[in-house]
């Protein structure tokens, strides 16, 4: 099975996530195949739209695949997942054309990273939005998702979010005006070819002008964070959460 599937549909350049079985869990190789996708939708004059969704209905993105966290010996481990993910979002962010997240069920972890990246969201009232990893691995994210969060939600639903571990839903999201549209999941693929008309048929410089300019907006007094995460994943929590996470196992935190 392909796990990302990039496609051309038109004007319109289609990235669907594709392990719905794994609720579209990311793998390097999806990483990478976005970032490819990105450089795809730029290199190409056809392309005026990058429209980014999950297979399965169950999910647009459930995180990174944990196992891929079984390698990490210390906190340089972290700092360098989270720099290669950060390049990837940062990528996103950067594509000349709108970009547009669908979002259907489950979107957690660095599935809500690659959504918050995106100019527009969509969503069904069964989404579910959230990063509860303060209840799961004990990681923590990098400064540029705090940013990214913060830019999006506020500093108090983003704290609600992380230090409560919840899961917004659909209707919370939209009501946070991370949402654009929120509509059934039989209304979904509707909605989303209007919502995909409208930008096609708007001057493409005027909205790049308005995307770049937030971008910069936000990025401008990004402050540096690696000590934050070295000492997050490599603590004893984190290396005791890994495992006992893909084992189904229940961690008790020690703070250290």
């Amino acid at each position: 099975m392909t796990e990302l599937i990039v496609s051309a549909d038109g004007p319109v350049l289609r990235v669907v996530f594709n392990r719905p079985d794994q609720h579209n869990a990311l793998t390097w190789a999806m990483w990478d195949g976005l970032y490819d996708a990105c450089e795809r939708a730029d290199a190409d004059p056809d392309v005026r739209l990058l429209a980014l969704s999950g297979a399965g209905g169950r999910a647009f993105v459930a995180g990174t695949d944990i196992s891929q966290f079984t390698a990490f010996s210390g906190g340089e481990d972290g700092i360098a997942y989270e720099r290669r993910v950060q390049r990837i979002i940062d990528r996103l962010e950067r594509v000349r054309v709108p970009t547009l997240a669908v979002v259907d069920g489950y979107c957690v972890g660095g599935g809500l990273v690659v959504a918050a990246a995106c100019d527009l969201r969509i969503a069904t009232p069964e989404a579910r939005f959230g990063a509860p990893i303060a209840k799961t691995l004990g990681n923590c994210l990098s400064m540029n998702t705090y940013s990214l969060l913060v830019h999006h939600l506020g500093p108090g639903r983003t704290l609600d979010m992380l230090l409560r571990a919840r899961m917004f839903s659909g209707a919370e999201a939209a009501a946070a005006g991370f949402v654009a549209e929120l509509c059934s999941p039989e209304e979904l693929q509707a909605r989303q070819d209007e919502v995909e008309r409208r930008l096609l048929a708007h001057a493409p410089l005027s909205m790049w002008a308005a995307r770049e300019a937030l971008r910069r907006l936000r990025v401008a007094r990004l402050p540096e964070g690696d000590d934050i995460v070295a000492e997050v994943f490599g603590s004893e929590d984190f290396r005791a959460a890994v495992p006992a996470f893909l084992a189904k196992e229940k961690v008790t935190w020690q703070g250290r």
